[in-house]
C-alpha cells in the first residue's frame, strides 16, 4: 500500500518588513486581535492575560500572516482561565508562537471552520505552546481542531486536559503534521493523547512522546456523528495517516485504528502499554462506510509485561484484519523473555521475539539504544521529544 500523503503545510515567510505591535494587559490584547491585519505580528509581554478570548475571521494572507507570539520565548504570557482560553474562529493563515495556555473551562485552544463546512479555516501553524491543567473531567481537548487544512503543530507541551479529552483533537482535518510534540496526561483509563477523526486526511504525527495519555495515546479515527464530518461523510473516519519516530509509554493502548481507511505505524517504541499494543476497531457503521482496512504496523519496538498486556492486538467486530500487514516489529517480554512471541491474530513478516533492544535506561524515560544495540534499525530513527524540550528533528544519535 502506497500512502498518498501529501502535506500541503501552507509555510508562510514572513515579507521583509513586518508591523509590530507590543501588548502588556488582557484588554490591549483583545483590542490588538480585533483590529488584526495580514502582516502583522502581536507581541505579548511576559505576564497573565485573561482567558476566554475570542478571535472572529482573522484572516492573513499567504505571505503576511498573523502572528500571535511571546514577546519573550524564555518567559512566555500565560492565557489563564475562561471557556476556551484562546478561539480562533474561522482564521487563515494565522500563527501561534510560544504562548502558555492554562486553567481554561473547556479547551485550551480552540479553532474551527464556525461550522461552515465547505470553507475550511486553513494554512495554520502552532508553535512552542505549553497548553496543560483544564478541566480536569469531561470532554475538554488541549488543543481542538474542526474543519482546519494545512496545518502544523510544532514541538508543543500538552498536558493534563480532560479525564475524557484529548490532547489534540481533530474532526475534518486535512494536510497536517503533529510534529516533536510532547503529550502527557494523569494515567487514567480514559481519553486520548491525540485523535483524529471525522473525515481527516493526509495527517502525518512524527517524533512525538507520548506519557500515559488515556486508553488510546493514538486514536486514529474514531465514532463520529454524520452532520460533523468535514466537507462530507466519505465513508471512512480517516484517511491516509502516518505514526513514525514517536515512543509511547504506558496507555491502555498506544495505537487505535478505528474506521481507517489507510494508515502507517512505523519505527516507533511501545514501553508497557497496560492491556494492548494495538487496536483494530470500527465504530461507525452507517451504510456506505467501509470497515477499518488497510493498515501498516512494521518496524516498531514493542516492550511489554506479562501481567499488564493481556492481548497483542485486539481486533473488533466488522472490521478488515486481513488487508492489514505486520513486518519487522520487535517483541520482548521485559519480566518473562521466553514469552516474547505473542499469539498474533494477523500473520507478520521478519518478526523478532525475544531479543533486547538494549535500550539505554527505558524505567527513566531513556529510550535510546545502546551503541552496540543489533536493533538499531528498530524503534524511531530521529530522536522523539524528551520532557520539555523543544528541539528540531535531527537524525537518531
Amino acid at each position: 500500500m502506497v500512502l498518498s500523503l501529501v502535506i500541503g503545510l501552507g509555510v508562510v515567510t514572513a515579507a521583509p518588513e513586518r508591523a509590530t505591535v507590543s501588548v502588556a494587559t488582557s484588554a490591549q490584547l483583545r483590542k490588538a486581535i480585533a483590529e488584526a491585519r495580514p502582516g502583522i505580528t502581536i507581541r505579548i509581554t511576559p505576564g497573565t492575560y485573561q482567558g476566554s478570548i475570542v478571535a472572529g475571521g482573522l484572516r492573513g494572507q499567504p505571505e503576511r500572516p498573523i502572528v500571535l507570539a511571546a514577546a519573550d520565548p524564555r518567559h512566555p504570557p500565560v492565557i489563564k482561565g475562561g471557556k476556551d482560553g484562546l478561539y480562533l474562529a474561522g482564521p487563515a493563515y494565522v500563527e501561534l508562537h510560544n504562548l502558555v495556555v492554562t486553567g481554561t473551562q473547556n479547551n485550551g485552544i480552540n479553532i474551527d471552520d464556525v461550522g461552515t463546512n465547505g470553507t475550511p479555516a486553513h494554512d495554520i501553524i502552532l508553535r512552542g505552546l505549553i497548553v496543560r491543567d483544564l478541566g480536569p473531567r469531561g470532554n475538554q481537548h488541549g488543543i481542538k481542531l474542526s474543519g482546519v487544512d494545512r496545518l502544523q503543530i510544532v514541538n508543543c507541551n500538552l498536558e493534563r486536559w480532560g479525564s475524557e479529552g484529548s490532547g489534540i483533537a481533530m474532526v475534518g482535518c486535512h494536510q497536517g503534521a503533529i510534529l516533536g510534540c510532547l503529550l502527557r496526561h494523569t494515567g487514567r483509563e480514559l481519553g486520548y493523547g491525540v485523535q483524529i477523526k471525522g473525515g481527516s486526511s493526509n495527517i502525518l504525527v512524527r517524533r512525538c512522546r507520548f506519557e500515559h495519555t488515556g486508553s488510546r495515546a493514538a486514536n486514529l479515527g474514531g465514532n463520529t456523528d454524520l452532520p460533523y464530518f468535514r466537507p462530507r461523510p466519505q465513508g471512512y473516519e480517516a484517511k491516509d495517516l502516518i505514526v513514525e519516530d514517536c515512543i509511547f509509554i504506558g496507555s491502555g493502548a498506544p495505537i487505535a485504528l478505528v474506521g481507517v481507511d489507510g494508515a502507517v505505524v512505523r519505527h516507533n517504541t511501545f514501553y508497557r502499554p497496560r492491556q494492548w499494543s494495538l487496536r483494530i476497531l470500527q465504530e461507525t457503521n452507517e451504510p456506505g462506510f467501509v470497515p477499518c482496512r488497510n493498515g501498516v504496523v512494521s518496524d516498531n519496538i514493542i516492550i511489554f509485561r506479562s501481567d499488564e498486556m493481556k492481548e497483542p492486538i485486539n481486533i473488533g467486530n466488522a472490521t478488515a484484519p486481513e488487508t492489514f500487514r505486520l513486518s519487522h516489529n520487535l517483541w520482548f517480554c521485559q519480566d518473562d523473555p521466553s514469552r516474547s512471541r505473542p499469539m498474533l491474530p494477523i500473520p507478520e513478516v521478519d518478526g523478532v521475539y525475544g531479543q533486547d533492544p538494549q535500550l539505554l535506561d527505558p524505567e527513566r524515560g531513556n529510550f535510546r539504544p545502546s551503541d552496540d544495540s543489533p536493533w538499531k534499525g528498530l524503534g524511531p530513527r530521529i530522536k522523539p521529544v524528551t520532557d520539555s524540550s523543544k528541539t528540531a528533528d535531527r537524525p537518531q544519535n
